[in-house]
């Protein structure tokens, strides 16, 4: 918890919000510097063998992975504001950005790197455009088990992808399908050597995570390899090494792709930005829950957006905020972002003077590398959790899922989004219409009666609540429920409608209003609205309603939407009930209410904020205002 003061105080310099390492640079602590250096030495052993690894799945040289790292900390570091996150190439962003260089370099093996480059721009663009317009709330449009499914389909077939590698056979590509059938069909084309390479560096890493997990098991596996196929010299009995990797300091520039290739790589980089940053941000806040400090949103679209910006114009690929490239630096005991810049310089010495020491490398060891680093991604307590808890989460996690699986990373992608947009708009669309009755011996409380037939209802008039916002996908439908519920009982003759739940109105919502209010008006029914937001009852005013429904026909509360509806059935001739045969709890005066109304035994809305003269705090407003209710 000390650290959070070294992110969290409050500072006046409006240049924060733009580099936040200004607020915090200054009341940096020299105790943190241990621990940040010993932290950075981790994160740059646990990265160089993962960017390698990822490298191969995005189908580039694995040097493109090297230079993904080193600027993409140190612009994350400026610009981030979790002081614990480290970015760098992840899986899920890796095989999304091989799947579409493949679909758009056509097969050109010469454009891939570029494309591949192009990708992490336009990711970077997209995510700081987003910051920069404040449309961090987007972050939140995926649920938690859509993104479950999405990584765990996307898991599934990096693991199928390295199979192959792993065992040094013929490498496959396609769909899950495709992948199964090719591995099946090669088993008798195994390389013994590299099999038994592989599988053994996969044994010790697992097991060195299972029973030593702070040890850095990835560089250990990683220079053992090395020297073992250099002294025995493994490339020379048929097991595929890395090769000559070039050495020195990323390249700066913009990649050289074709015009032609702009509107794709957009496109593909606005998926991959989104996808990137539901891991990373997903990872941010595991660690700011932890320790008590909180991430802002839009200033991790910036971070994430410039990190990936200065990875693509660096020769790098797509990154984004890596767990367990995080857990791994808060464990060795990782304060600040400095974590990020000394791990920086370390893969820029790498970079400068060891890339040669890679060339013996046998790639069956960074499939290894890669299957247990991806592994735990595969989370089957989640899935198990979503069927218990709701039914409908799991189905939608295991639709995301089979969805990348039989479709690719794009197009499940796209499954995921349209499931996440039918979900949502589904749920939205069946509001529940709950009959209201008086609770008795409260003072103007009103509750269902569906499981309490207790509650006082009064002859002639109705009161339904709606329990979601009306609005466009609902509304026809709200509309008709309510008027068959007026049906079921031929002696309504006043309808009190709680809009509570209802913060906005849309055009499609009011026509149907409008509706309503005429088929009641045939009915010789009368409308009443209570309880409308300032901001709803501004789109009613607008459009016309309020004009068209009578201002004396609404009211801010339940209690005095029946009173006025029943005094007027009264004296209209239209109810069995008098006035006079109210509670005592209601007021019985036949005066109309004023403006100024502040009778507090008309307010059902306990908990939701009064203000000092009896009105209503609207959540949408600075200041408190009143709910409507003229006469």
């Amino acid at each position: 918890m000390a650290e959070q003061a070294v992110t969290a105080a409050p500072t006046t310099s409006r240049w924060t919000s733009v580099l936040p390492i200004i607020g915090w640079l200054p009341r940096y602590r020299r105790a943190y510097l241990t621990g940040d250096l010993l932290a950075g030495l981790v994160v740059a052993a646990l990265a160089v063998p993962q960017a390698l690894g990822y490298a191969g799945i995005a189908g580039v040289p694995v040097i493109v992975g090297l230079y993904s790292i080193p600027l993409a900390l140190i612009a994350y570091a400026l610009f981030g504001s979790s002081p614990h996150l480290v970015v760098g190439p992840v899986s899920t962003v890796s095989v999304l950005s091989g799947a579409l260089v493949a679909d758009i370099s056509g097969g050109d093996e010469s454009q891939v790197v570029a494309l591949t480059s192009a990708l992490a721009l336009g990711a970077g663009l997209g995510l700081v455009i987003g910051g920069v317009a404040r449309l961090g709330w987007a972050a939140e449009f995926l649920s938690r088990p859509i993104v479950t499914g999405f990584v765990f389909g996307l898991v599934l077939l990096i693991i199928l992808g390295e199979i192959p590698s792993l065992l040094g056979m013929p490498s496959v590509t396609g769909d899950v399908i495709g992948r199964v059938g090719i591995i099946l069909r090669s088993f008798g084309q195994i390389t013994p050597l590299t099999a038994a390479i592989g599988i053994a560096a996969l044994v010790i890493l697992f097991a060195g995570a299972r029973f030593a997990p702070r040890v850095p098991w990835g560089l250990i596996v990683l220079v053992a390899a090395i020297v073992l196929s250099g002294q025995l010299d493994w490339g020379g009995e048929g097991v595929v090494t890395v090769g000559a990797v070039p050495q020195g300091l990323p390249p700066l520039g913009l990649p050289d792709i074709d015009l032609g290739q702009v509107p794709p790589v957009i496109t593909g980089g606005l998926a991959m930005a989104l996808v990137g940053l539901a891991e990373g941000l997903s990872a941010a806040r595991i660690f700011a829950a932890r320790e008590g400090y909180s991430i802002k949103a839009n200033q991790e679209l910036v971070g994430t957006g410039v990190a990936n910006v200065a990875s693509g114009f660096s020769g790098g690929m797509g990154v984004a905020g890596s767990l367990s490239k995080t857990a791994a630096s808060r464990r060795s005991g990782g304060h600040t972002q400095l974590t990020g810049v000394f791990g920086a310089v370390i893969v820029l010495l790498v970079l400068a003077f060891l890339t040669e020491w890679l060339a013996p490398l046998p790639r069956t060891v960074l499939s290894a590398i890669v299957i247990q680093a991806v592994w735990g991604l595969m989370d089957v307590s989640a899935l198990r959790r979503y069927q218990s808890i709701r039914r409908n989460d799991f189905n939608a996690a295991v639709a995301a899922m089979i969805g990348v699986l039989l479709l690719g990373p794009l197009y499940g992608l796209l499954v995921a989004v349209g499931l996440a947009v039918m979900g949502l708009v589904y749920r939205s669309s069946r509001a529940d219409l709950e009959v209201m009755g008086k609770v008795p011996d409260e003072k103007a409380a009103w509750g269902s009666i569906r499981d309490h037939p207790e509650r006082r209802t009064y002859d002639g008039v109705v009161v339904i609540r709606l329990d979601a916002p009306l609005f466009w996908a609902n509304s026809a439908e709200v509309c008709d429920r309510v008027l068959d519920s007026v049906d079921a009982d031929p002696d309504v003759r006043a309808l009190v409608l709680d809009l509570e739940a209802t913060s906005q109105l849309d055009t499609t919502s009011i026509d149907a209003l409008e509706l309503l209010l005429e088929r009641l008006k045939e009915r010789d029914v009368e409308l009443y609205l209570v309880r409308v937001f300032f901001r709803a009852r501004s789109v009613l005013a607008r459009a016309g309603f309020i004009e068209a429904l009578g201002p004396e026909h609404m009211w801010h509360s339940i209690a005095a939407g029946v009173r006025a509806a029943r005094k007027d059935a009264a004296l209209k001739g239209k109810s069995h009930a008098q006035p006079e045969e109210e509670d005592s709890d209601d007021d019985t005066s036949t005066e109309r209410i004023a403006v100024e109304e502040t009778d507090a035994d008309d307010d059902d809305t306990a908990g939701k904020g009064r203000s000092p003269r009896g009105g209503y705090q609207d959540p949408y407003r600075t200041r408190p205002r009143k709910w409507w209710h003229v006469g």
